[in-house]
């Protein structure tokens, strides 16, 4: 399983450390190509598109509106091929 984790990178301060989910673009169960969008982030008052780190099938562990810090692991992607 590949983690999907919101890189620090996200955030251009140490000011506000958290974030929200803004919304999942791709729903649970999917299955997605590396590359592909799946979720919108707002972080320190912008709207970021997360990218898919792997192929596979997508499991979402946390929800759209959940506060997120940096590094937060959210979902994963299983079964490659």
């Amino acid at each position: 399983m590949t983690p999907i984790r919101v890189e620090s990178e996200l955030w251009a301060t140490s000011l506000l450390p958290e974030g929200m989910i803004d919304k999942w673009l791709v729903p649970d169960g999917a299955f997605v190509e590396a590359g592909d969008a799946l979720a919108a982030l707002h972080i320190e008052g912008a709207l970021h598109k997360l990218i898919a780190p792997a192929e596979g099938w997508l499991t979402i562990d946390r929800k759209a509106n959940d506060v997120i810090e940096p590094g937060a692991v959210i979902g994963h992607i299983g079964g490659q091929t």
